[in-house]
């Protein structure tokens, strides 16, 4: 290599360096740019309202000048909560399945199944909930609350079926192919020696499965719930059609729920006319940004302290 040539290709380096540092800048630019527009065009009613009676409002009444978000905020976690109890763990057994008992055949077969049932329109998901689901949470209700009403998460007063425990399941169905993509792909990146190890020992399979195979993929697995997760607090159609959409603080399953993403998808083409309805929009939407930028920074602090007490 000539002399001549080396400050040519030290500055192509130097190019190619900064040309991906802007690209791998280009996602963080991306969020702070929406989140510095979504706060300047909720400035009206934060600099209005004070922060705690918009956050513990709870009542909605645009015309009256009152925007109460706990409601909206709560209907969010709780039907994200359901969702995650309803699918995280038969999509672990699931994924354990997948990778460590099926055939090669059963697993080809599948994936493509998976990737079709990720693909489908949410909208599609929010006519199923309403033919199926909703019509069973109507029907279950009274037993359950009948059963367990003792307990106020299980007491139904609401025949409907449209609940938060509807969303839940239309949810979980939705999240599911994403959870086990991830899950079932992380069990597969473990070594086969780590199995074989643990069998040549006189481990069964499902010791093997449990403290050769998991414990190394811990992480992995979390980080798909985490994904499913994310998923589920931005869900907008399909639990638009089936939460029910009432503005108030559920304490049962059975009651409805009104998530921030439905508040933003109902209303955004009425704000107009009513003052302070468009910030109170991008409040919601604001909102909404921050509490998944938040599980999402927490879920990497939790992952990287597992990973960190892992290392020896």
């Amino acid at each position: 290599m000539s002399e001549s040539s080396l400050p040519f290709r030290r500055s192509k380096d130097r190019l190619a360096r900064r040309f991906f540092w802007l690209l791998a800048a280009l996602p963080i630019s991306l969020i702070t740019a929406i989140l510095i527009l979504l706060f300047y065009r909720a400035w009206p009613i934060l600099h209005t309202k004070s922060l705690v009676d918009l956050f513990t409002g709870r009542v909605w009444l645009p015309n009256q000048g009152l925007f109460g978000f706990l409601p909206f905020i709560l209907g969010t976690i709780w039907v994200t909560i359901v969702a995650m109890i309803i699918a995280v763990p038969p999509c672990l057994l699931t994924a354990i399945f997948l990778a460590e008992y099926a055939r090669p055949r059963l697993q080809t077969m599948m994936k493509p199944l998976l990737d079709l049932l990720a693909a489908i329109p949410s909208v599609v998901y929010g006519v199923w909930g309403m033919l199926t689901i909703v019509p069973l949470v109507q029907s279950i209700g009274p037993k359950v609350s009948y059963a367990l009403g003792v307990i106020p998460i299980f007491k139904s007063h609401n025949p409907t079926g449209f609940s938060v425990l509807a969303g839940g399941i239309v949810l979980a169905v939705m999240i599911a192919p994403f959870i086990i993509a991830v899950t079932y792909e992380v069990l597969r990146t473990v070594p086969s020696g780590y199995r074989e190890a643990s069998l040549a020992v006189g481990a069964t399979k499902w010791e093997t499965v449990k403290y050769a195979v998991l414990p190394q993929t811990l992480p992995g697995v979390i980080a798909g719930s985490v994904l499913g997760a994310s998923r589920a607090l931005g869900e907008t159609m399909a639990v638009l059609m089936v939460v029910g959409n009432v503005p108030k603080v559920s304490v049962s399953i059975f009651d409805p729920a009104y998530p921030l993403p439905a508040l933003i998808a109902n209303n955004y083409g009425e704000m107009m006319s009513i003052p302070l309805y468009d910030a109170a929009l991008m409040t919601a939407a604001l909102i909404l940004l921050v509490i998944v930028l938040l599980f999402n920074i927490s879920s990497t602090i939790f992952l990287r302290s597992i990973l960190g007490k892992a290392r020896p």
